[in-house]
This record gives C-alpha cells, structure tokens and sequence, in this order.
C-alpha cells in the first residue's frame, strides 16, 4: 500500500521529469481480460507524459513462458501471484507490485436469444448440461478463466456430460464463438463480455462457485525508463482507471 501512495504521489512529477529530458518508449506485457482496460487509459499517460507505450496481450501462462524465456519488457500486468514468482527470479523489482483490480467469471448467450436461469449452483448446471455447445478459454492455453471453468466442471461432476461439446478458445475472446453461432453459452471473465455488442451478459457465476481474477502490475528489472514505468502504473490505479475499471464489470483495487 505504502509503494501505491508512493506512485500516486510521484506519477505527474515523474511523467514531467521524463517529457523534459526525453521521451520514453515503453513496452507493457498484460494478461487476458486486461488488455481493453490499458488501451482505453493509455491515450492520457500518453499525452501527460509523452512516453508512448507498445501493448502485448497473450494468455498467463504465455506471458510467463516468454519472461522466463528472457522476453524484455517496461511493465507486466498480470496476477499477485505470477508478479512475485517473477520477483523472486529477479525478473521484476522487488516492491513494485501494485494490485489493480479482480474480475469474476460471468455467462454470455448471443444476443437476441434466451436468457437461462443461472441464479443458483443449481441452475448454472442445469444451463450448461443443456446447451448445445459450451465455450471457454482452453485450459491449455494458460487462461486462468479457462483453468477454473474446467476444474469447476469436475467439482460440479459434469464434465464428462460437458467435454463433448466443449468449445475451447485458444486465448482472445469467447464471445467471438457465441456471437458467431460456434457456442450457444460462453463462460468467460465479464470485462471479455461486456464490450461485445454481439453477445449478452446473462450474469455472473453464483457466489458459491465464483472465482476472482486479481491483475497487479510489476516493474521489470531490466527497464531502461523506472520512472516513466512507475508514472505508468500510477496512471493504472487513478481516478480515472477506478472509474474505466467499475464500467466494465471489474472491481478497482482488490488489495
């Protein structure tokens, strides 16, 4: 909390700082379902600033094979855990993970079709035992909504009714297989959910069986630009952010 206020408090100074010496160009890895988030805030780092800033997005597990395999980069936003894994390897800075926010797991259909009732354990289960076609984010691939949702299947002892119509994503969004017809109910983060205009939110998870995301940003060790980066993360836990953050189902925070 102490490393927040500290980035709060120093993020125009560092920004001002970085824009009178020279521009910065940062490179910001992040995870999943937080991508839309930095894109839609980084046009105001950007011009208080005057850094600029190259986004990738790739699964958890992707991200982590490709830091460990010696991927340089600024900034990582991805979960508590990873960044200090990462920590401990040297990889990021010690005391620089800044938790950003948590999302749950929420239920999609096309939009326009019928809504099921998912309001208990009882009743997502019935949803999904009898849709056609059910989609998430192949476990495989490292995606930690993907990763739940077939664990919860077993817990649930429907897996084996649900893996012949599995409609696994290779990362990127479920919606792109229940807005084209592939999957008849997605199951994927809600902040995946909500900007399709293609696909409707029928609502999150039931509280008995849902499961939180947290995204926190870590800076790397091998950064070039540690002030323009912690300007960046500050910009990440703003008014600004929290507000972006609750618009799009997410929870700002989650310390």
């Amino acid at each position: 909390m102490r490393y927040k206020v500290f980035l709060l408090a120093g993020a125009v100074a560092a920004a001002l700082c970085t824009t009178a010496s020279r521009a910065a160009e940062l490179k910001l890895l992040t995870a999943g379902a937080f991508k839309s988030s930095v894109l839609a805030l980084l046009p105001e780092y950007e011009k208080t600033s005057g850094n600029k800033v190259s986004v990738e997005n790739d699964t958890v597990g992707a991200l982590m094979k490709r830091i460990e395999a010696g991927e340089s980069f600024d900034v990582v936003v991805i979960t508590p855990e990873t960044v200090d894994k990462l920590v401990g390897e040297g990889r990021v800075i010690s005391g620089s993970r800044t938790n950003l926010a948590r999302v749950g797991v929420g239920v999609m259909v096309k939009t326009g079709a019928n809504k099921p009732d998912i309001s208990t354990v009882d009743a997502f289960k019935k949803a999904v035992l009898e849709a056609k076609s059910v989609s998430f984010i192949d476990p495989a691939s490292g995606g930690s909504s993907g990763i739940y949702v077939e664990k919860l299947f077993e817990r649930l002892g429907i897996s084996d009714q649900v893996k012949p119509k599995e409609k696994l994503k290779q990362g990127g969004y479920v919606a792109d297989y229940v807005e084209s017809g592939q999957a008849e109910l997605g199951i994927h983060q809600i902040s995946e959910i909500l900007p399709h205009a293609g696909v409707t939110l029928v609502g999150p998870l039931p509280k008995e069986i849902q499961n939180y995301t947290v995204y926190a940003a870590g800076i790397g060790k091998a950064t070039k630009d540690g002030d323009a980066a912690k300007a960046l993360i500050a910009s990440l836990v703003g008014p600004s952010a929290q507000a972006l953050f609750k618009s799009k189902g997410m929870e700002p925070g989650a310390d």
